[in-house]
Parts: structure tokens; C-alpha cells; sequence
């Protein structure tokens, strides 16, 4: 079976990483992997071709699209990518096209996204199956229940399955969508879409860095850092003010935090022992495994590694939309998370955090949420491919 993945990025790199961790487990299948956001460095599976379309990303202001590369005009990007994902569907002529959040979201990528789902539906590529891959939690909507009604009449007219990577009894989708009752099309709940840490992998990471086993290690992180910066001046403020003994503070900025305040972290932990800072690790589930305690924003696969690591931490969500808050305070019936707010941001308040998650040990609950969506999610489009 062939799948074309499409996966547009605009903010963060969650959406990035759900989506690859899906492609993962089409483990003898074909996946050729559409994105259009930067690349993260990231080492694909086997069985993943990757096709980067020219770059969109939200613009500073959150108010628009913006082209990744300088120098080049919005629409000429979009005229681009809206050639170039027509000639991937005549030369691939995939049985799959699962396409990540629209219509639910990404409503600016309907000008390459809707000429192809109607040739689809025209059927000039073949018998080719569309599939939303839907996260967990909606964004809210201010707009009467145009957006709802328009997601609607997509996935009727367009979709063949709707996934929502999520565990029922953690959220949802009517919880967010107001309408769901009217979607005709078939929707199953796969589990949450989660990375899994290599077995035994603790002891290599802390070899790799140089990290003594009486030394506990606290790792600060947030994504893809674009709306971070706050957060990592608070934890390297309130670690400096603690000086907490016989530990080591590993801050990941993201790789788009602005490089003048990345320059001001770097500075700032210049003078400090045992600070280390970096962009981005290509290892993170497994980073977790080797550290003590995290502090991090609360994004979709941030909170799904420390359901899988057990790791004690602290998360920051995101404040411009409900989602990740509303998330981390599902998942905090289920395990220790301590929640942070825009006062904890103060030195004072993030010195006391950061002793009290030094001082917890490693969760062992069993949550039994489910973390298969990636293996699940797998299944049920290799049923609907095979029909």
C-alpha cells in the first residue's frame, strides 16, 4: 500500500512528530511524506520517502501566512506548492491520502489542499482513500459555527475516515466540536499518538553526557521555542537562584527560538557550572529516560513523553488557546503534574518549583491511557486501503 502523508507545520513541531510517529508504524507499507514546514533533524524510518514542499510558517504576528525562505513572495510559494503536490499525485497515484488536522484546521492551505481532494473525488488519480488525522483537542472558534459547519461539509464531501489521536476517556471530540452528531463519514478513536524511549536507554544517555550517577539531571524545554523565550529566562533564573547541588540543568531552546534571545540565554548561563544549552535533540523520549525532572511547555507529544517516561515534571501551557491546558488537566488525574501559571514565572515561585520536582522520584503509575494511536491508527487505514 502507498500512502501520501501531508503534514503542514506553521508554529511548533508537534504536528510534525504525531504525524511521523503514525508514518512509523506503516511499517511495511510505502510513505511518501509530505511537509511544509522547516525540517527538524530528525532521522526518518525506513520504510518514509520525504518531500519537502517551499516552506509557510505563521508570520510574528500570528495574523497570516509567511514564506520560510527570504526573498520570496507569498504567492509564488503557493503557486509552487500547488503545482508540485499535483505532479506528487500523478506520479504517485497513492491508495492513501491522509492529511494531517484539515479541515479542522490549516484552512489557508486550502488552495493547494481542495484541487486535489477534487480530483480525487473526480477520480483521476485511481481509488485513492482520504483520511483526517485529527489530534486530540480543537482550538476554539469564535464565528457562529461557520468553521464547524465547513469542516462538516468537507469531510462528507471529500473523507473516507476521520482518526482522532486520542484516548476517549481523556477527551473528546465533542468536547471541542460542537456538530459531530452531523459527520456521516466513519470516526474512530486510535489512542494517543505517542514516541516510545528505547529499553535500558538511560545509562547510554548519561554516558553520552557525561553525566555522574549521583548527578541528577533537569531538562527545561519548549518545542519548537517560538513562543518560549519566557519560560526558559524563568527556569534559568530560578536554577541559578536555587544553585541546587550535584545537579546539572540541560535547557533545548527549540529550533526557532529568535537567535538574539538564544545569544541571551547562552550568555546569561556562561558563568554558571553545569548549564548546559542547545537547540534541539533529536532524541528526546529517550533524553527523558536519562534526566530526573523536566519543565516544559505542554504541548501534544511533550505531554504524551511524559506519560510514556514517567518522568516528574512541571508544564507551562501555551495561553493564547485552551488546548493545552485543557489537556495537562486531564492528564493530571491520571499522574503527578504540577501546572504552571504566568505567576510561577518569577523567580521566587520557579526556585521552590524546580526543588520540589528535584526532590520526586520517578512516577511507576499505571495510567493505562493509551499511547498505541501511531500502531492503531496504522490498522485502520490498512483496513480501509485493503477494502
Amino acid at each position: 500500500m502507498k500512502i501520501i502523508q501531508y503534514c503542514q507545520h506553521v508554529l511548533g513541531m508537534g504536528h510534525f512528530f504525531r504525524s511521523l510517529e503514525i508514518s512509523r508504524a506503516f511499517e511495511n507499507d510505502q510513505v511518501i511524506f509530505v511537509a511544509g514546514g522547516s525540517r527538524p533533524d530528525q532521522q526518518l524510518p525506513d520504510n518514509v520517502e520525504y518531500f519537502q514542499l517551499p516552506g509557510l510558517c505563521m508570520n510574528k504576528n500570528f495574523g497570516g501566512l509567511m514564506p520560510t525562505e527570504e526573498g520570496r513572495s507569498l504567492e509564488e510559494v503557493k503557486k509552487e506548492r500547488t503545482e508540485t503536490l499535483k505532479k506528487i499525485f500523478e506520479q504517485e497515484k497513492p491508495d492513501i491520502f491522509l492529511i494531517e488536522l484539515f479541515p479542522f484546521g490549516r484552512k489557508a492551505f486550502r488552495f493547494e489542499l481542495l484541487p486535489i481532494l477534487d480530483a480525487i473525488k473526480e477520480g483521476k488519480y485511481g481509488d485513492v482513500k482520504v483520511v483526517c488525522s485529527l489530534r486530540d483537542i480543537l482550538v476554539e472558534r469564535d464565528d457562529g459555527g461557520k468553521h464547524e459547519n465547513r469542516c462538516v461539509k468537507y469531510l462528507n464531501k471529500y473523507f473516507n475516515l476521520l482518526l482522532i489521536h486520542s484516548d476517549p476517556k481523556i477527551a473528546k471530540l465533542d468536547e471541542t466540536f460542537s456538530v459531530i452528531d452531523d459527520i456521516s463519514i466513519p470516526l474512530i478513536y486510535t489512542g494517543f499518538a505517542a514516541r516510545k524511549p528505547r529499553k535500558d536507554v538511560r545509562s547510554v544517555i548519561r554516558k553520552r553526557l557525561d553525566i555522574a550517577d549521583d548527578v541528577k539531571l533537569m531538562v527545561a524545554s519548549v518545542g519548537g521555542g517560538k513562543v518560549g523565550g519566557p519560560l526558559l529566562s524563568a527556569i534559568l533564573n530560578g536554577y541559578i537562584k536555587l544553585q541546587p547541588i550535584k545537579t546539572e540543568l540541560l535547557i533545548l531552546t527549540g529550533p526557532f527560538l529568535d537567535q538574539q534571545n538564544f545569544e541571551e540565554l547562552v550568555k546569561e548561563a556562561a558563568t554558571i557550572s553545569g548549564i548546559k544549552i542547545e537547540r534541539f535533540a533529536s532524541d528526546f523520549t529517550d533524553l527523558l529516560m536519562g534526566a530526573d525532572c523536566m519543565i516544559s511547555m505542554a504541548g501534544y507529544n511533550t505531554c504524551m513523553d511524559i506519560l510514556t517516561t514517567g518522568i516528574p515534571s512541571a508544564v507551562f501551557p501555551f495561553a493564547q488557546n485552551h488546548e493545552q491546558r485543557m489537556r495537562a488537566e486531564k492528564i493530571a488525574k491520571y499522574i503527578p503534574l504540577k501546572i504552571l501559571n504566568n505567576e510561577d514565572l518569577n523567580i521566587s515561585n520557579m526556585k521552590n518549583i524546580i526543588k520540589d520536582l528535584l526532590a520526586r522520584e520517578r512516577t511507576t503509575t499505571v495510567h493505562n491511557i493509551n499511547l498505541e494511536g501511531g500502531l492503531d491508527s496504522a490498522r485502520a487505514i490498512q483496513k480501509i486501503g485493503n477494502n
